[in-house]
């Protein structure tokens, strides 16, 4: 079920509802036209097309069959069945299925978003997983201040179980108490790291690869922010 946790209702309900009053088709000798003026529409379409897409997607995806008289009479459709989403979501989720917590690109850690941003925001998901994870790097360099090593050599001397050296920083948990829990949460965290960038980086970074789908390039979004 697509995720709308990050959705401002009432600000879409609205913009949803305004243009189905300025749309609407008024016959005119054979013609019609819209109650609003034409320039006044599609301004407005421009937004609504995209809460459209983010709340019922692949809506325009068919091609237009008898609407030739009302042009936005498939927006308009559209358009009430988002609104009944929208406003009756958390109703369809508690009949229909599991309530599970929605999670949201938009909501993962600063640093792996940052990167991804821009092309996830366009459905490029594993170029914006990629990016994201580029970002993680370059940021866990300059807080580290280890510009001679990259990704999988980085996070492994920045996980080392051996006392920090000059130039060579460690990241660390929590404190050292000697505990075979300090031991196991940084080879972990090491193993985990090296796990991102071998299975996520770099086989996106040098192999051609299908387009993700966006439920599976979350998951490595997820994967990325947690480390940071």
């Amino acid at each position: 079920m697509n995720s709308l946790g990050d959705v401002n209702t009432s600000w879409a309900v609205d913009q949803l509802r305004q243009f189905i009053a300025a749309a609407a088709y008024r016959p005119s000798g054979g013609y019609g036209g819209c109650v609003a003026p034409k320039g006044e529409v599609i301004a407005q379409a421009q937004v609504v097309e995209q809460i459209l897409e983010r709340v019922v997607p692949g809506w325009n995806s068919t091609p237009e069959k008898g609407f030739a008289i009302d042009r936005w009479l498939r927006h308009r459709e559209t358009a009430q069945r988002a609104i009944a989403q929208l406003e009756r979501e958390q109703e369809i989720r508690e009949n229909l299925g599991e309530l599970a917590t929605d999670l949201s690109a938009a909501s993962m850690h600063s640093w792996a978003w940052q990167g991804a941003r821009s092309l996830w925001s366009a459905g490029h998901y594993r170029a914006a997983v990629s990016a994201a994870a580029v970002q993680v790097n370059a940021e866990s360099q300059n807080k580290l201040a280890r510009f001679d090593v990259s990704e999988v050599k980085l996070f492994q001397e920045a996980f080392s179980l051996r006392p920090p050296e000059h130039g060579k920083p460690r990241l660390r948990l929590m404190s050292d108490d000697g505990s075979d829990t300090f031991r196991t949460m940084h080879e972990g965290a090491s193993a985990f790291a090296v796990g991102c960038y071998k299975a996520i980086r770099n086989p996106a970074a040098h192999i051609p690869l299908d387009e993700l789908p966006e439920d599976e390039a979350l998951e490595q979004l997820a994967a990325l922010g947690l480390r940071t």
